[in-house]
């Protein structure tokens, strides 16, 4: 049985042509002839099940920060963690390897997009949108929302998803929006006092080498705040702070550090590794001290005749 190709036209590739024999003809019948025509197609167009599959990932992709935000929300608020640790940043960083700040970056954006989706979190299994609605497809592009009420989120997205030709805007674009609104409408100062920040140097000359500290917000303005670090008082414009989001036991902590921090730096007899040391402390952002930690710390303050 011999197999016969031809070279088709267009897209298609090869025609073979086979000749088929009945399991059971008899010796004298001529088997039938039978064609089938074979076509492989060289395109790239998708199947729709291959369609529907790449929607659905590109989806997942996309809000994986806002899944993730929002698992570690329920985590968090139902203290799903009690049993292996005895807080939710320890946890948090042995699980996942996230710091404070990853941790609160994300919640914080999970939280603005159930905001511009119309959602929340006790209702929603999933993100819940349609497909005329353009939602944020990563962290950068709302984390300038976060410090912003639930209606001025809306309305800055709205604005950003415009400036970007109703396509998703890009988190340059989203700031730029939000710090227009704010001078234009005069937004209130987003901190408060007593609330814990990190430093964010960025152009100032006065914050040079201060990158990553933290502190305590002492005073707010319209368009600034002054916030203690353990080594002196800074004022700043609010572009130059990160706050931790720390909840309100996170901020007594924090502040109860600070105080033990300072009167360190002000003893009359510490010395270079002291302030070495020091420094440490005040870029931890963590809201618990290791017993190691709250050890060498309590020596700092005996060595300091700060205790007894």
């Amino acid at each position: 049985m011999n197999a016969s190709c031809y070279q088709a036209k267009g897209v298609s590739s090869v025609v073979t042509l086979f000749r088929a024999r009945e399991a059971k003809a008899p010796y004298n019948v001529t088997p039938a002839r039978s064609i089938v025509k074979v076509e492989v197609i060289d395109s790239d167009d998708l199947s729709y099940d291959e369609e529907q599959e790449r929607i659905i990932l590109e989806k997942q992709v996309e809000r994986s920060f806002y899944v993730a935000g929002r698992a570690l929300r329920i985590l968090r608020d139902k203290k799903l963690y009690r049993n292996s640790h005895k807080n939710f940043e320890e946890y948090c960083q042995y699980k996942f390897a996230f710091t404070r700040r990853n941790v609160n970056y994300l919640i914080a954006s999970s939280q603005v997009v159930d905001n511009l989706a119309g959602t929340n979190i006790e209702g929603t299994e999933f993100l819940g949108t349609n497909c005329s609605q353009i939602l944020p497809t990563n962290e950068c592009q709302v984390r300038p929302l976060t410090k912003l009420e639930p209606s001025e989120q809306r309305e800055c997205w709205h604005q950003a998803v415009e400036a970007a030709g109703n396509k998703v805007p890009s988190g340059r674009q989203v700031k730029d929006i939000v710090t227009r609104i704010r001078e234009r409408t005069k937004l209130p100062n987003p901190y408060r006092e007593g609330e814990i920040c990190v430093l964010l140097p960025k152009n100032n000359p006065d914050l040079r080498g201060k990158s990553g500290c933290w502190g305590a917000i002492t005073h707010v303005g319209d368009y600034s705040c002054t916030i203690e670090t353990w080594d002196g008082e800074y004022t700043v414009k609010i572009q130059h702070l990160l706050s931790l989001n720390l909840c309100d036991d996170g901020c007594k902590f924090m502040q109860d550090l600070l105080l033990r921090l300072r009167r360190l730096h002000a003893a009359p007899n510490r010395d270079s590794a002291t302030d070495s040391l020091l420094a440490f402390f005040g870029k931890e952002h963590k809201t618990y001290l290791t017993d190691a930690q709250e050890e060498l710390l309590t020596i700092l303050e005996r060595k300091a005749q700060l205790i007894q």
